[in-house]
């Protein structure tokens, strides 16, 4: 009888390693998984890019990794990714201490006032800002560049392509006088070039590309700047293909590679 207390002891002890080794093993099963969807995602990328007849290295890759692990970051960047993005100031400012200052974080979509200070104070390595929609936004990120001595930030101006109301971004009749603000009245800023998001469920129309396509013709004749240098960020998860074979430079992509979100974890 002792002996066999012993045995069904033992059997317990194995089995709770067992589970313990599977809850361990699977955010790496995950986080595995997000990288070979990356590298999937790449080379589409390339054949798309392939398509359109543009050079693959022209194709800016954003791995959009809002309410996402800082572990699962770390995956992509040790498999030599290093542009991520993010869509709330403090889940950027929490995770950008945490990882190598080489990534080049894009902040992408509508930016508060007053958060300005605690996104640039917090993420030194911010390499883009994704989304001016009117001339404060753009004052204020321009006068807390110089505030804290920060290098040039670049900027896209934001365009509401799809009309809807609940989007942010300027109207496109609009664009080019934002763009010009940017450019004349904001020495810290660096205007890079348009970005939109599209409908409200993240998807995207040919017709929504093409008036960011037509909005960069008018911002580049009106600023006398080569269209080449004039990004275009546009495509998600879902549209990035025709997004570049429609002159994307950028395109910014979640789920596809990092899987569902978790909007339990959001943070402002």
């Amino acid at each position: 009888m002792h002996f066999l207390d012993i045995r069904c002891v033992s059997c317990s002890l194995l089995n709770h390693s067992r589970i313990h080794l599977l809850k361990m093993a699977a955010p790496v099963v995950a986080e595995g998984a997000a990288v070979l969807a990356f590298r999937s995602v790449m080379q589409r990328v390339r054949q798309a890019a392939d398509r359109s007849g543009t050079l693959p290295e022209s194709i800016r890759v954003v791995a959009v990794s809002k309410t996402k692990p800082v572990s699962m970051i770390r995956q992509l960047y040790d498999a030599g990714h290093r542009c991520f993005g993010e869509n709330y100031v403090q889940e950027i400012v929490d995770k950008a201490p945490q990882l190598p200052q080489d990534i080049e974080w894009h902040f992408i979509g509508h930016l508060q006032s007053n958060k300005v200070k605690t996104l640039l104070g917090g993420v030194p390595n911010l390499a883009m800002f994704e989304g001016v929609d009117n001339q404060k936004v753009a004052n204020n990120l321009d006068r807390m560049v110089s505030t804290l001595g920060r290098n040039p930030l670049k900027v896209l101006v934001q365009v509401n392509t799809s009309g809807e109301e609940s989007k942010s971004g300027i109207d496109p009749s609009n664009c080019v006088d934002l763009a010009k603000h940017v450019k004349s009245s904001c020495p810290n800023l660096v205007f890079s070039g348009l970005m939109t998001i599209g409908r409200p469920d993240y998807t995207s129309t040919p017709e929504n590309f093409k008036t960011l396509s037509n909005c960069r013709t008018e911002v580049c004749k009106a600023l006398e700047m080569p269209e080449e240098q004039c990004e275009l960020s546009m495509g998600m998860s879902s549209d990035f293909e025709l997004a570049i074979e429609m002159g994307s430079t950028n395109v910014r992509i979640g789920s596809t590679i990092f899987g569902p979100r978790d909007y339990s974890k959001k943070q402002e």
